[in-house]
């Protein structure tokens, strides 16, 4: 969904030349040598349109959109899991009414989409995204599977860890964020120039999930918490679309 303004982050570059960031060029990452700026960012000054104008999550928001396992007529295949967790501001205040929407390949590493053609299986009881807002707490919660590692093309035998896409509007334009959830201990993490484009370890381990036994249902699903923070020196680190 594209935005008029980025993040205070994203328009200052801020956390990047220390690792809490990820660099807009990092050659690792091949994408990166094509969109990185060539010329300088221009900083917009903050206005009063910043936190009066449009805002994300009014409109409805289905019974399943927050349950992707029951979007379909029947079950997904894979690991069921619950993802839940707070998405603050750069104080540490709660985003209520943030708007969040997730994306993610399913059980087999696959998307729902025309342009992943790799050699895994399409679920036809899993489209593979969803979205939800957050309440009075800044809490927000999704059912899901666990996505499976795919292959991405961008170096010799590449492989991307699992991981969630997770989308995020503040209040207003200057607080969205775009960022990946990780799940603990997966082995790809040290193969993966996208997760180690964030240098900073306590970055780093901001973009991974804790396994949660409080969210965790008996025989039914694991729980992993995964909390966001949208601005400030303990922001979760975002994805870089440039």
């Amino acid at each position: 969904m594209a935005v008029g303004r980025e993040t205070t982050n994203e328009a200052t570059g801020a956390g990047r030349e220390d690792g809490r960031q990820p660099p807009y060029l990092y050659p690792d990452y091949v994408a990166t040598r094509l969109r990185a700026p060539k010329k300088p960012l221009i900083i917009l000054p903050r206005t009063l349109s910043d936190t009066t104008g449009p805002a994300y999550g009014s409109g409805p928001i289905g019974e399943l959109d927050d349950d992707l396992t029951r979007q379909h007529s029947g079950e997904p295949l894979g690991e069921r899991i619950i993802v839940t967790g707070r998405v603050l501001d750069g104080d540490g205040r709660p985003v209520r009414g943030g708007l969040i929407e997730i994306w993610q390949a399913n059980a087999a590493g696959r998307y729902t989409h025309k342009l992943d053609q790799h050699p895994a299986p399409l679920d036809p009881n899993f489209s593979g995204a969803g979205r939800c807002l957050t309440d009075e707490e800044g809490r927000y919660r999704f059912v899901t599977i666990k996505p499976g590692a795919y292959p991405w093309k961008n170096h010799e035998n590449a492989w991307r860890p699992a991981h969630i896409h997770l989308s995020l509007f503040g209040s207003a334009f200057r607080s969205r964020l775009i960022t990946q959830m990780y799940f603990p201990g997966d082995p790809l993490f040290e193969h993966d120039p996208i997760f180690q484009s964030v240098r900073d370890e306590k970055a780093q381990q901001r973009m991974i999930s804790s396994f949660d036994l409080e969210t965790t249902r008996p025989e039914w699903a694991l729980g992993y918490r995964f909390d966001i923070v949208l601005e400030g020196r303990e922001a979760t680190p975002m994805e870089n679309h440039r």
